[in-house]
């Protein structure tokens, strides 16, 4: 669907993105994902062509963006970060006129800009002026004018930013209904969202790609960042003990508290769960157990690791 091959940008002597090479498939929902000035926008102004790469390809449906632009923005419907709204126009006024600018033939508009303003659930507003509408709305308004003309594939850039949690949600829900007939590519730097509405994570760091994988295998993938949270009964020092000759144990640290109890944290190696291993040396030395506790890697600590190491690359 799009295909990104060696995609650089570069201002002066800065590269706001460098040799990004990823494929996006139909039918899902892509996260791409990142912190501020990682490169999202510049990435996602590039592929809709509002920017020229400096090297790099981009390809959507098989139509070069530089050399073919006009098929290939046929195909995308986008919503940037600040949606070009027309604030003395109607929400029905503006719909009309995004629907010309988008060359959709006359006979087709109407039905056209009934289904978007359906999709983005704008009917009990579609006569007032966008100026008096709430941030919400305008952000939904954005949305109808991406999905007119019902494009393949939609480009949401920092969809719910300045939105309020109830507006969060609606947001994202509208985003999670494109999927039955539209590939989604979603920018955000919040972490909550990428989650929640999405198939895939596309991470970007300083420019890069870092990483590309489901959610759940991104979480898979942090289970040797496991930890065991662990409150026993006895002496720190056999703990200590215990814990050096524990199989699977990557490292360890060991605290004292009040009446006799010890805490320690444990830190896996990758694959592996010392768990029973640790509950039976335990109770060998008969050393009760009082808490053990399993926190495994969350989708912050994935974003945290792998931009975190990409910064310290580059």
């Amino acid at each position: 669907m799009i295909e990104i091959s060696h995609l650089a940008k570069k201002y002066g002597g800065r590269y706001a993105v460098r040799d990004l090479s990823v494929r996006i498939e139909a039918g899902q929902i892509y996260g791409f994902l990142g912190p501020n000035g990682a490169g999202k926008s510049t990435t996602m102004n590039i592929i809709t062509g509002y920017l020229a790469p400096t090297s790099g390809e981009v390809k959507v449906d098989g139509f070069d963006i530089v050399k073919e632009p006009e098929q290939a923005k046929r195909k995308i419907g986008y919503l940037p970060e600040l949606p070009p709204l027309y604030q003395e126009m109607t929400v029905d006024e503006y719909l009309k006129f995004a629907a010309e600018l988008k060359k959709i033939p006359a006979q087709k508009r109407r039905e056209s800009i009934e289904k978007a303003v359906d999709i983005a659930q704008l009917a009990d507003v579609r006569k007032r002026l966008i100026a008096n509408l709430s941030k919400g709305y305008k952000q939904r308004v954005g949305l109808a004018q991406a999905v007119l003309g019902d494009p393949e594939i939609i480009i949401l850039d920092e969809p719910t930013v300045g939105l309020d949690p109830k507006q969060m949600i609606e947001m994202r829900e509208l985003i999670r209904n494109l999927r039955e007939h539209h590939t989604v590519i979603l920018s955000s730097h919040i972490l909550s969202e990428v989650s929640a509405v999405c198939d895939r994570i596309l991470i970007i760091s300083k420019g890069e790609l870092v990483a590309s994988d489901t959610p759940e295998s991104l979480q898979e993938r942090m289970q040797g960042a496991g930890q065991l949270e662990i409150e026993v009964k006895g002496s720190a020092a056999l703990l200590r003990t215990l814990l050096a000759n524990l199989e699977g144990a990557e490292h360890y640290s060991v605290t004292t508290k009040e009446n006799g109890i010890v805490a320690a944290t444990v830190t896996e190696k990758a694959g592996c769960d010392v768990r029973e291993a640790l509950f039976f040396a335990l109770a060998e030395h008969r050393m009760p157990l009082l808490v053990l506790q399993k926190k495994t890697g969350s989708l912050e600590d994935i974003f945290l690791q792998l931009t975190e190491k990409a910064g310290e690359e580059s």
